[in-house]
């Protein structure tokens, strides 16, 4: 499943900033990320989800949809800091529990077998860092979301 898929690739991304100390985190980061953004790329079910991925110039890259949701939900500054080569601003699992539709939020849950409280405060944890790192040079690439991770890891 691609969620899965993408869980183990940014948990590999993101396994260096949130893994140290914190025992099996920086898995579950990636993991609700990657639930996350593959039911942004269609598996949503809903229209929030087709048009994620749509904003984001095709379904295989919902990073654009995501940054487009968080911005029309208030969190453009936070957002832009993380694309921008700056500081990473801080988010809250409230913010993302506003910015993120609740049918999309209790899929991501569901899939990572935590509450959505829980699923939106890994989200906010690990979100920052895995946007600043899948866009080094300030701007959101092209291509498909596997390959921009797979680029970035190596």
């Amino acid at each position: 499943m691609a969620g899965n898929d993408l869980g183990s690739l940014l948990g590999g991304l993101l396994g260096g900033l949130l893994g140290g100390g914190k025992g099996g985190s920086g898995g579950g980061g990636g993991d609700v990320l990657g639930a996350l953004l593959g039911a942004l790329m269609g598996g949503a079910g809903g229209g929030g989800g087709a048009g994620a991925g749509q904003a984001a110039g095709g379904a295989n890259n919902p990073l654009g949809g995501l940054m487009d949701m968080l911005t029309k939900s208030g969190l453009a500054d936070q957002a832009q800091s993380w694309i921008g080569t700056g500081e990473n601003k801080p988010v809250s699992g409230a913010q993302i529990s506003e910015a993120v539709p609740d049918d999309t939020l209790q899929k991501v849950a569901a899939q990572a077998g935590v509450s959505p409280e829980e699923a939106a405060d890994r989200i906010a944890q690990s979100l920052p860092q895995a946007v600043d790192k899948l866009t080094p040079g300030g701007e959101i690439p092209s291509g498909s979301l596997e390959d921009i991770i797979r680029q970035q890891k190596f």
